[in-house]
């Protein structure tokens, strides 16, 4: 945007210049603010950036102040230098997984089979098949808008998208042979659901955020698996809680893992580490 004479010019899609003055674009940043957006300016200028046309811009503008999270206004969230397609039903993915992407990173080779099991949007895969380049990716979930999702994020990396209930989506032919193993299942207690902040308790799917009564029903289904799947020297990598990490840490220690807790406090993020042995 720039000014011109009170007025500025709004680039609107890649060739259209709609000219506005700023009374305009001050009721678009109040109206944001109104709706709680902590972010106002910043949110309208990237509205401004998405939209493909005027009527478009102020559909946006709606959506946004009854609360529809801004990834979802604008179908896509920035993760680790990415720009991940999101949709409506789809979970968003969070700053603190970037944690997750990198300590598998260190963990990972070129020409590695990697899963990603609960990955919503994809985003978790798609991120390490960019930095690592060729290596075997399969991404999974149960819900079918999801992997739709998916599909549109890991094919560019040629990585294999499946449907189905955990580990049981992946063909007989990894079993025993997976090198990475990473899983941002759902870890929020059912209690706690309720105190979560509206956008994710209202918008985001609940099958994506709930573990059940202490938050670790499904990760218990995946390390209970995981080590028949894992090659020799495998690594199953899960983000949780601080909270959990201490019964995370015994759930994988008591399938045989080898086992460790990362932690980083600038994005409250925390992995839990399990390698299995080698014979």
């Amino acid at each position: 945007m720039s000014n011109l004479k009170g007025k500025r010019v709004i680039g609107i899609g890649e060739k259209q210049n709609i000219i506005v003055d700023d009374q305009f674009l001050e009721s678009i940043v109040d109206k944001l603010q109104g709706a709680g957006c902590v972010f106002a300016e910043e949110e309208t200028q990237l509205l401004i950036s998405e939209a493909q046309s005027l009527p478009d811009l102020l559909k946006k503008v709606e959506m946004r102040t009854k609360g529809i999270p801004l990834e979802y206004v604008v179908g896509w969230a920035m993760f680790c230098g990415l720009r991940i397609e999101v949709e409506q039903g789809v979970f968003i993915p969070r700053r603190r997984t970037e944690f997750l992407v990198h300590q598998a990173e260190k963990l990972a080779c070129v020409g590695d089979i990697i899963v990603d099991l609960c990955c919503g949007s994809g985003a978790i895969g798609a991120a390490l098949a960019a930095t690592l380049g060729e290596i075997t990716l399969y991404s999974s979930d149960i819900d079918p808008i999801a992997t739709k999702c998916a599909k549109r994020n890991v094919s560019k990396f040629d990585g294999n998208v499946l449907n189905g209930d955990l580990l049981n989506a992946l063909p007989e032919s990894l079993r025993g042979r997976i090198n990475i193993l990473v899983a941002n299942v759902p870890y929020v207690p059912t209690k706690a659901m309720e105190r979560l902040p509206s956008e994710a308790r209202v918008h985001e799917p609940n099958i994506a955020l709930n573990g059940g009564e202490d938050g670790l029903s499904i990760l218990r289904r995946v390390v209970d698996e995981a080590p028949y799947w894992l090659g020799q020297g495998g690594n199953l990598l899960i983000e949780t809680s601080e909270m959990q990490a201490p019964h995370v840490y015994e759930i994988f220690t008591s399938v045989g893992l080898t086992t460790k807790v990362v932690r980083e406090e600038e994005v409250d993020a925390t992995v839990v580490i399990g390698t299995k042995s080698l014979l």
